[in-house]
C-alpha cells in the first residue's frame, strides 16, 4: 500500500478514507475543521456552526456532527456558549507511580477535591478481590482529580483501616495518597490493573463536569505491598477526551 509522503504513522491510514473514495459528508467537514483547529492553536475560538456551515456550504447539522466528534476526541472543548481548541491530552504512565507524579512530569499542576471519606465493614466482593477479611473496617476515599484546576477524573480508593488507622485525621485529601503511604513506611510491591472503556453514570458525570455520553477510561487496580499483603483497591475514571496511557513493553 502506498502512503502519502506526509502520512503521520499515528494517523489513520490514508486519513481514514475508504478505498472506494466515498466518505460521509460530515467526515469531509470534520477533516476541514480539524485543519482549522491546527491553525487556531490551543485556546483558539472556533467559528460558530452558522459561520462554518456557510463556509463549507453544508447544513448546520453536518457541522454539528463533525464538531461533536472532535469534542469527543478531545480536539475541541465547550467553553460557555462557544467551542475552543483543547490542549494536548495528558499522558499517564501505566506504572505504580502516582497520579500526582504523572501530571507534574507534563508541567501541569495536579490537585484533588474530596467527595467523601468514610469507613464501613468490608463487603464480600471486596474481600474476595483483595484478600482482605470480610467484615473488617475499610476506608473509602473518593476524590475528583484535577489538572490545572480542570476536572479530569474521579478516583475511589479502598484500604484497610488497620493498615492506615488515622487516614481521617492525618491525611490531606488534596495531596498524594501514595506519598502519604510512603510516609507511613508502606512500600508498593506489585499490582494487577485492568483498563476498559465505559460511560459515566449521571452522578459521576456531574462530579467530573462532563456530559454522560462522553467516553471514559476506567482503570481497576489491586495493589499489594512488598510482602505480598493487600494494600489498596482503586477504581479510577479518566476523561477519554483528556487522557491517554503509555507504557514500555520489553521482550
Amino acid at each position: 500500500m502506498d502512503y502519502p509522503n506526509d502520512q503521520h504513522p499515528a494517523a489513520p491510514v490514508r486519513s481514514g478514507i475508504p478505498e472506494h473514495g466515498r466518505i460521509p459528508k460530515y467526515y469531509a467537514v470534520k477533516a476541514r475543521i480539524s485543519a482549522l483547529v491546527d491553525e487556531l492553536g490551543e485556546g483558539g475560538l472556533l467559528p460558530t456552526e452558522r459561520d462554518l456551515s456557510e463556509r463549507y456550504e453544508v447544513a448546520r447539522e453536518t457541522v454539528r456532527q463533525a464538531i461533536r466528534e472532535l469534542v469527543l476526541e478531545g480536539r475541541l472543548r465547550r467553553q460557555g456558549r462557544g467551542t475552543v481548541v483543547a490542549g494536548p491530552k495528558l499522558e499517564q504512565p501505566l506504572s505504580l507511580a502516582s497520579y500526582t507524579e504523572g501530571v507534574r512530569r507534563q508541567g501541569r499542576t495536579p490537585g484533588r477535591n474530596l467527595v467523601t471519606l468514610d469507613r464501613f465493614p468490608c463487603p464480600e466482593a471486596l474481600a474476595a478481590e483483595t484478600g482482605l477479611t470480610r467484615g473488617e473496617p475499610v476506608w473509602h476515599l473518593e476524590r475528583v482529580l484535577l489538572a490545572d484546576d480542570e476536572r479530569v477524573g474521579l478516583e475511589s480508593t479502598y484500604v484497610s483501616v488497620a493498615r492506615i488507622p488515622r487516614l481521617d485525621t492525618d491525611f490531606e485529601p488534596d495531596s498524594s495518597f501514595y506519598a502519604y503511604l510512603h510516609q507511613q513506611g508502606i512500600a508498593f510491591g506489585d499490582a494487577d490493573e485492568r483498563i476498559e472503556t465505559v460511560l459515566a453514570t449521571p452522578r459521576e458525570a456531574l462530579l467530573i463536569g462532563t456530559p454522560p455520553a462522553l467516553p471514559m477510561l476506567l482503570i481497576h487496580r489491586v495493589s499489594r505491598d512488598t510482602d505480598g499483603q493487600p494494600l489498596e483497591r482503586v477504581r479510577t475514571l479518566f476523561r477519554g477526551d483528556r487522557f491517554s496511557f503509555t507504557t514500555r513493553l520489553r521482550g
